[in-house]
């Protein structure tokens, strides 16, 4: 357990898309919440103190998280934090403002992503850590990046931006490298970066990734670690797609 790494699980979302009365992370995966998955893999890559952020339905989900996770919420390694309206992704984390106040590391994750695994995060804390990062972004390589935020570098391989797909230019919907929508901040930099984020954008919402600028406009480096495993990072929006996590997951 390193007590200079923290996580933040994204879990306040409905999941409309589920069809479903069940807030999305709380449906099961191979027997257990995708929420617990992800957990589970917080743990295994060393992290001394884990925030679910919890929205619709939050007494729900934090019950099937303390049911499966008793001796963690037993001894303090599992908290709340609640972002009643979601306004969003950088609007939950700052919910989790207090959480935040050390001078570690912290990890955001979605509570949707059943496949990530401990060692991917332990590779990605270590890089960002060797790096003397403000930020590291996790990425993929997919043969089919549409959809996606693209990761922009320069000539010689540098981190220059995060694009989403529809503000991409023809050439840069070309590019495979793209954004999981996971991240590593330092946590100094984070807590400052939180107040500055603006939510003057169509959905009228704070979102994280405004936090990487910010964060490098501090003289902080920022740049992508690609994981190898590219299942690893798809989130479940829909009852297919949680049938497609189990099966990969049942192939390990």
């Amino acid at each position: 357990m390193d007590n200079n790494l923290k996580v933040i699980i994204l879990a306040a979302g409905k999941g409309t898309r589920m069809k479903s009365d069940l807030p999305k992370v709380v449906h099961k995966c191979m027997g257990s919440s995708m929420v617990h998955h992800v957990i589970e893999a917080s743990k295994k890559a060393g992290a001394g103190a884990i925030c679910a952020i919890v929205g619709y339905k939050a007494d729900e989900v934090k019950n099937v998280i303390k049911a499966e996770n008793a001796a963690d919420i037993e001894n303090g390694i599992i908290s709340f934090a609640l972002q009643e309206e979601q306004l969003g992704t950088g609007h939950a984390v700052k919910c989790a403002g207090d959480f935040i106040k050390g001078k570690g590391n912290v990890i955001v994750l979605c509570g949707d992503t059943p496949l990530i695994t401990g060692e991917t995060l332990k590779k990605l804390y270590e890089k960002h850590v060797e790096e003397g990062n403000g930020v590291t972004v996790l990425s993929a390589i997919f043969d089919d990046p549409s959809g996606y935020g693209r990761i922009i570098r320069d000539e010689s391989g540098a981190f220059l931006a995060i694009t989403e797909d529809k503000d991409c230019t023809e050439e840069q919907k070309k590019i495979q490298e793209i954004n999981s929508g996971m991240y590593i901040f330092d946590e100094e930099m984070l807590y400052k970066a939180l107040d500055e984020i603006k939510n003057d954008n169509a959905q009228g919402e704070y979102y994280l990734p405004d936090a990487i600028e910010i964060i490098r406009g501090y003289g902080k480096k920022v740049n992508a670690f690609a994981t190898g495993s590219k299942e690893e990072i798809l989130g479940v929006n829909t009852v297919e797609q949680l049938k497609n996590a189990e099966k990969i997951y049942a192939s390990r």
